[in-house]
């Protein structure tokens, strides 16, 4: 079989119809229709169940996309080490973040990144951190930084700091005026029990995003479930509504030092002093080219010197 036929039939399961495969894969509908029709002849059973709205993978369809995955990252694997040994220190780097760590963590270290090693070039696939993990595995990210808890029997990863976090809360909040909290100020943050916020409205992160989750338990070991007034997938917009007065949020420290809104809320430390452990992360399963172990080293010799 063909690579470019394993590409094309991958390119249907993504999609779930050959309209959408054929529109990102820059052909026509018949012709990958064609392609499909022939690798099912020459299997002898079909790929895809077409009963639904969507294609969705037979038993066997199941077994050749896992096949074909295997195989592409297997060629991969070849060509890559191949070029490592050609090359030296050149290649491509695709990492895998948020948007909020794009920009926060990378902006800091790129420039002095690109100037050191002027032949490698790095892609960024931004998205949200559960999506993340998928992305590494299929291999569109090389590596991802993102948090624990991670499958360690799926990936393998390096820790680079821990990360704070901390309540944004309006200002206008009785318990603002009660403990003296000024609008703005992080440092030396008194501790509220959550319990204490039980009646205030919260503002939340999608349930993509690991800060979710993190709301939910943190409220449950407190006692009450949050009441949610809005959803966001922005934390520099939970953040700047937190200020406007919308509802509290549980924020990391980082963000509230490196972007604080025109209009900032008050800051306050949680009982029990969460943290959350940012990690570079990759796929056990797939090879990690030279420059990939350049790009980790230099990261973490970074967020070594800023600890």
């Amino acid at each position: 079989m063909e690579f470019r036929q394993f590409h094309y039939i991958l390119k249907i399961a993504e999609e779930g119809t050959l309209s959408l495969a054929a529109k990102k894969l820059y052909v026509s509908q018949p012709s990958l229709s064609q392609l499909l029709a022939a690798q099912e002849k020459k299997i002898g059973a079909p790929l895809f169940d077409r009963g639904g709205t969507h294609l969705t993978p037979t038993a066997i369809g199941r077994i050749y996309l896992e096949t074909a995955r295997s195989i592409i990252a297997l060629d991969e694997a070849f060509h890559q080490q191949a070029e490592d040994l050609v090359r030296g220190e050149a290649g491509d780097v695709t990492i895998g973040l948020t948007q909020f760590r794009s920009t926060y963590l990378l902006a800091a270290i790129l420039p002095a990144f690109r100037v050191k090693y002027p032949e490698i070039t790095l892609h960024l696939r931004e998205d949200t951190t559960y999506r993340l993990e998928e992305l590494a595995e299929a291999g569109e990210a090389d590596c991802i930084i993102s948090l624990l808890p991670i499958n360690e029997h799926r990936f393998s990863y390096d820790i680079l700091f821990e990360e704070r976090l901390v309540l944004a809360i309006p200002s206008a909040h009785s318990i603002c005026a009660e403990l003296g909290l000024i609008p703005g100020d992080y440092k030396n943050l008194p501790i509220v029990p959550l319990r204490r916020l039980r009646n205030t409205p919260f503002l939340l992160m999608h349930r993509e995003q690991k800060l979710h989750d993190t709301l939910f338990s943190l409220c449950e070991a407190a006692g009450f479930l949050p009441q949610i007034t809005l959803e966001t997938r922005s934390m520099n917009t939970a953040h700047a509504l937190a200020g406007a007065g919308l509802g509290a949020a549980i924020l990391p420290e980082t963000l509230i030092a490196a972007a604080p809104p025109a209009h900032p809320p008050c800051y306050a430390a949680i009982e029990g002093d969460p943290h959350r452990t940012i990690i570079l992360a990759r796929a056990k399963k797939r090879y990690q080219p030279r420059a990939v172990a350049i790009f980790r080293e230099e990261l973490q010799a970074f967020c070594a010197k800023q600890a």
